[in-house]
């Protein structure tokens, strides 16, 4: 028993690859470039969101209209599904089919 202790001491027990005694992943070249790629299109990334289009002043309420037509456009789809308005007269208006104490 301690020979075999001696002998494989480095093994990993359980399941080889998860849990907190893992056998490590070999990082091949493949995995690098991959890697450099997505730095390099990261960096690409931050370098156009830090320049602007434009400046504060003209950024200031530049769709105001854009967003004030959007919103009467809600507003009428809301409205065209929304019913006409009905009285009480027209609603009860069944009742009146006889009327026995009216003078005829």
């Amino acid at each position: 028993m301690f020979l075999t202790v001696a002998l494989l001491r480095n093994r990993i027990p359980g399941k080889q690859w998860i849990g907190k005694h893992r056998r490590p992943k070999v990082v091949t070249l493949a995995m690098k470039r991959s890697m450099i790629q997505k730095l390099e299109i990261e960096a690409e990334n931050e370098y156009w969101l830090s320049r602007p289009y434009m400046t504060r002043e003209q950024e200031y309420r530049h769709n105001e209209e854009r967003r004030r037509a959007k919103w009467q456009a809600i507003i009428a789809a809301k409205r065209s599904n929304f019913p006409e308005h009905r009285y009480a007269t027209e609603h009860l208006n069944h009742l009146n089919v006889t009327k026995k104490w009216e003078s005829t």
